[in-house]
């Protein structure tokens, strides 16, 4: 991740793991973001269903990823693997911000997630002096995601009961939350 110095911030550990960094998401990624963008294990709690041409992961790459403020690929050894993003509000709730991620389902359950969430979360609030609160929804069949909020210090407030509807069927969801005031263990 880049800090305001623009330096990499990576994480520590001794595992195959441990060169996890976030990056910015480019053009050069295309075929490492098609490995879980057409993966229908990936995008089963995701918003989109899965990508199934190049062209469109390049169109959504360089009208979403490229301009968004604030859309990091999470990497191994410097390639993508996964991707992470916070979302800003409009001005009257720019207080707080959504936070989504993605990974390769060959990367699961190897701790690699809530590693990149702790990253992100150790310079966010000070890259985004405004933001005071970082949030996010997990679907309620999704334990796992869940679970990579709470290692790395959200707090589960609740769930949101028939919150949204998710490809055609309206999901229960639970939200999370991080403050900018909150002690957060790297």
């Amino acid at each position: 991740m880049e800090n305001h110095s623009g330096r990499e911030v990576q994480g520590g550990g001794d595992d195959d793991f441990s060169e996890i960094s976030l990056r910015r998401l480019d053009l050069s990624d295309v075929d490492d973001f098609m490995v879980w963008a057409a993966d229908e294990l990936v995008t089963r709690f995701c918003r989109s269903d899965p990508y199934t041409s190049r062209e469109q992961a390049i169109d959504y790459i360089k009208n979403t990823v490229i301009p968004h403020p604030y859309f990091r690929a999470i990497c191994l050894k410097n390639r993508a693997i996964g991707a992470i993003f916070v979302t800003s509000n409009s001005e009257e709730a720019r207080c707080r911000g959504e936070l989504g991620y993605v990974l390769a389902s060959r990367y699961w359950r190897k701790g690699i997630a809530t590693r990149a969430v702790k990253l992100l979360t150790a310079s966010i609030f000070s890259e985004w002096p405004h933001l005071e609160r970082l949030e996010a929804l997990v679907d309620v069949e999704n334990p796992a995601s869940q679970r990579v909020l709470e290692k790395a210090g959200f707090e589960r407030e609740g769930v949101l009961r028939r919150y949204l509807v998710l490809k055609g069927r309206t999901r229960d969801m639970v939200m999370f939350s991080l403050l900018s005031t909150d002690s957060r263990d790297q």
